[in-house]
């Protein structure tokens, strides 16, 4: 009957398994001075050897032979321990015998001796799995076993084992494999059993088995094929991926905003036989290794799963900023853990694809700061065009007819401060003076068109605000509620009175308040100066009051009457 590979080629010597040295080589050193703890602990993610390693002990502690601290696996103990025959060596699995009466029915059993080995050892695997009384039953006999016994405890959810268990036991930790000796191990495996693994596929296999070993042989058995080389190409066929040319293409029209095309990748995905819930697996590393990158550009070279050139990552880096990516993170992870509960989990990736094409449909707190911050961004005007704007979105703009402003009427100076001159009379008024001839009245030169009436500060900053809706939408909800920014114009300066700090830096940033000045200005008729300050308006009472503006025609009158008061007294 055929055998699953992670089963026919599972480590039995010490030396045979693969990125544990730190704790086979003490155990090895503990078994050859015979220095053994009664309990162990074996702590680490599925796949990296905790019941392998647990079965070596068990069989270096009673094997008659044992070759620098591992078994012989040829003698009568370690043959019956293997095979199941020697009931002193026994491994239970507390997921299915978690019960208090399984712990007390082992601990009554635990104190007769041996009868076919020197030491009677206990494999419990998943000991988190017990509940809290049977936790209890085992504390008694843990802290003081009998000489022949041996307790070896295996979980992956260290968190949930008690600390009175942890304090009674010696605790190694197995790391995650790395994929170098995942794929090294994995050519090992297919040359024995004629199998011919590439060293893409291999490396593909390596990365796809996260750190587990066994996972790795799992793969390596779905994808095998007898009569032909095994590439990256046949271990994306066989488990449904799509592949990193795929997923970076796909990450493009993210990035682009072409919401048509990301939908058309996938259909053409889907139709292939890829699996939805894969995909956006790929898609969520794809997007992970861009955020590691990121914040860390210079010591998270490490971190990356190595599945993308440098050229690929520059470029998808490129198109985004650390905010997006974020949020580009949570939507993927949030729409992944709930296909399981799907009714349709095509359309769920639809709908996450559409959410990662247009940040502006995506209502959470994490889509807000990235919007946020790309209009930070435009408005600091240091941000490349491509993060800023999808091309698709250029290209609307850019076929957009400009629309045509007016030009101001440039007005000499003299015309605009020269007052309206009186009305002459046809005969000069006086004493003892001839009547003046009669002279013919000169030409009536037009004067130049008036200026545009100033409009009243009351009705002017929500003209202003409506204005600015459709230039600076991501400030417009600051200026358009009262209790946060009031414009108060006095003196040709237009005060923006602002309640935080935090609204001042929106509103008063360079582009806006340039806006402001040129749209006050040609409201106004005359130049206009802004100014943002933190505080509440003064009221009318209080503030300064202008000086009356000066009329030359009271001068002209004034001097007049000093005229009528010489002559009278004359």
């Amino acid at each position: 009957m055929y055998q699953a590979l992670y089963r026919k080629w599972r480590p039995r010597t010490f030396d045979d398994v693969v990125g544990q040295a730190h704790i086979t080589d003490t155990l090895k050193r503990q078994v050859e001075t015979g220095r053994l703890s009664h309990a162990y602990l074996f702590t680490g993610t599925r796949g990296t050897g905790k019941t392998t390693c647990a079965k070596i002990l068990s069989r270096a502690v009673n094997c008659e032979h044992p070759v620098n601290g591992n078994p012989c696996n040829q003698c009568l103990s370690c043959l019956g321990i293997e095979n199941g025959s020697i009931l002193d060596v026994l491994e239970l699995d507390a997921a299915s015998n978690n019960g208090v009466d399984q712990v007390r029915a082992l601990r009554d059993e635990a104190v007769y001796t041996p009868a076919a080995v020197r030491k009677r050892v206990y494999i419990v695997d998943e000991v988190h799995m017990l509940s809290t009384a049977a936790f209890n039953a085992l504390l008694k006999i843990l802290e003081e076993p009998p000489a022949h016994l041996m307790f070896i405890l295996a979980t992956t959810e260290l968190h949930k084992v008690p600390a009175t268990i942890k304090s009674r036991c010696q605790q190694f930790s197995f790391k995650r494999i790395l994929p170098g000796d995942i794929a090294a191990r994995l050519a090992y495996v297919a040359r024995q059993e004629g199998l011919e693994l590439r060293g893409e596929g291999a490396e593909l296999l390596a990365r796809l088995a996260d750190g587990g070993m066994r996972d790795a042989l799992s793969l390596l058995d779905q994808c095998a094929i007898p009569d032909g080389p095994i590439g990256a190409q046949e271990v994306l066929d066989a488990l449904g991926l799509a592949g990193n040319l795929e997923t970076a293409r796909l990450m493009e029209q993210i990035g682009a905003g072409d919401t048509a095309a990301a939908l058309e990748t996938l259909a053409r995905l889907y139709g292939a036989g890829k699996e939805v819930g894969s995909l956006l697996g790929e898609l969520s590393a794809l997007v992970r290794d861009l955020l590691v990158r990121k914040t860390a550009p210079k010591g998270g070279a490490a971190l990356l799963t190595g599945g993308y050139d440098e050229n690929t990552m520059r470029k998808l880096s490129n198109l985004f900023q650390t905010p997006r990516l974020a949020q580009m993170l949570g939507v993927l992870q949030s729409t992944i853990a709930d296909l399981s509960r799907s009714g349709n989990r095509r359309t769920d990736a639809e709908l996450c694809l559409i959410r990662l094409c247009d940040p502006a449909l995506d209502e959470s707190l994490a889509g807000l700061n990235a919007r946020l911050a790309r209009v930070e961004e435009l408005v600091a005007g240091g941000i490349p065009a491509a993060c800023s704007v999808p091309p698709v979105a250029q290209k609307r703009v850019q076929e957009k007819p400009p629309v045509q402003q007016k030009q101001p009427v440039d007005i000499p100076p003299w015309e605009e401060e020269r007052p309206p001159l009186p009305e002459e009379p046809g005969e000069p008024v006086g004493y003892d003076m001839e009547p003046a001839p009669a002279v013919t009245e000169p030409p009536v030169r037009e004067a130049p068109a008036p200026a545009p009436a100033a409009a009243p500060a009351a009705d002017l900053w929500p003209g202003l605000v409506a204005g600015l809706r459709s230039r600076f939408p991501a400030v417009y909800p600051f200026l358009s509620n009262p209790s946060a920014v009031q414009g108060v114009l006095e003196n040709g300066t237009l005060t923006l009175w602002v309640d935080t700090e935090f609204t001042k830096s929106m509103v008063g940033t360079a582009a806006l308040l340039s806006a402001l000045e040129q749209m006050a200005g040609n409201q106004t008729g005359g130049p206009v100066h802004c100014a943002v300050k933190v505080g509440t308006p003064p009221k009318a009472a209080e503030r300064p009051q202008a000086p009356a503006e000066h009329d030359n025609l009271d001068d002209l009158l004034a001097m007049g009457q000093q005229f009528d008061n010489i002559i009278i007294q004359e």
